[in-house]
């Protein structure tokens, strides 16, 4: 086993995955989950993981797959993605996943419809379309929320997103146990040694199950080959995203946004499909259906 880096690539599905989403290392993602959340009161004290599978009511309805799905010891469910790669229609993802916690909730004979809290977090290496103007706010929390009042109509459903390329404090700039959680995620495959900053119990765990001269053989593997798929893809959706803009753009001009906005979709799938990509992978990224991405 020949070790090029000293700690893995946490957007990489083994990785986000090891650290976060077994047994073992469940009081690193309850350390991240309260510190996202910042409640003084009703911290989580423990965590179930739930399956990441959830299928629809009827076979012909489409299934979602979560990176992390959970719920803590009040029975409020977390949804936790890290997202590798733009995605069109994401946050329309995000609304379509938050359904299935909430109809799972749904209970036979005189059910008062009262509901837990459902969580949707997602740690995005890319910044929205909308945001790439401004810097200003990077850790987005969504509710519904009354216009007319100003006021927030409903608490017991929360978005949250990081947009992590929007992250820039350097180590010496990091103030917070939040700074330090978004610095981790951030630099962690760059980093040589664990800063003097990071020397927490809960960072001393997070880099001992980083370091990849710890995984055995077949551990190593699946890391290589998960981290060559996050390469792939992010490489196929920069240089494809070039070509697709350039030619939605033309094709958009002559017969309309949403027209450009599907050429610019088919030709990134058509450039991660030649890197052998997985289709559902595709789908994610893309928003295609996986009938759609065998055709090309």
């Amino acid at each position: 086993m020949r070790v090029k880096d000293k700690y893995l690539n946490p957007f990489t599905d083994f990785s986000f995955k090891k650290l976060f989403g077994i047994e073992p290392n469940k009081d690193i993602l309850i350390d991240f989950l309260n510190e996202l959340l910042r409640r003084d009161e009703e911290e989580i004290k423990d965590i179930t993981y739930l399956s990441p599978e959830q299928l629809g009511r009827t076979s012909g309805e489409r299934k979602a797959i979560f990176d992390i799905y959970c719920e803590n010891e009040r029975s409020e469910k977390f949804i936790v993605e890290m997202q590798k790669a733009k995605q069109n229609y994401f946050k329309d993802r995000s609304i379509y996943y938050s359904t299935f916690p909430i109809q799972n909730q749904a209970r036979k004979g005189g059910w008062d419809f009262a509901l837990k809290s459902v969580y949707t977090v997602g740690i995005l290496d890319f910044v929205f379309a909308e945001d790439k103007g401004s810097d200003q706010v990077f850790h987005h929390e969504v509710q519904l929320f009354d216009k007319s009042v100003q006021e927030v109509f409903y608490d017991k459903l929360t978005y949250i997103y990081l947009e992590m390329p929007k992250f820039t404090k350097t180590i010496d700039e990091l103030e917070t146990h939040f700074d330090n959680w978004l610095y981790v995620l951030k630099n962690l495959e760059n980093l040589t040694d664990r800063p003097a900053k990071l020397q927490e119990r809960i960072f001393n765990k997070l880099f001992e199950q980083a370091e990849i001269a710890n995984f055995d053989d077949d551990e190593y593997g699946e890391y290589e080959e998960s981290l060559k798929t996050y390469r792939d893809l992010k490489n196929s959706i920069d240089t494809a995203r070039e070509e697709g803009i350039e030619k939605g753009m033309e094709k958009g001009r002559k017969e309309g946004k949403e027209e450009g906005r599907k050429e610019e979709k088919i030709t990134i799938a058509g450039k991660m499909k030649q890197q052998n990509i997985p289709p559902e992978i595709i789908s994610r990224s893309t928003g295609l259906r996986i009938e759609e991405i065998e055709k090309l």
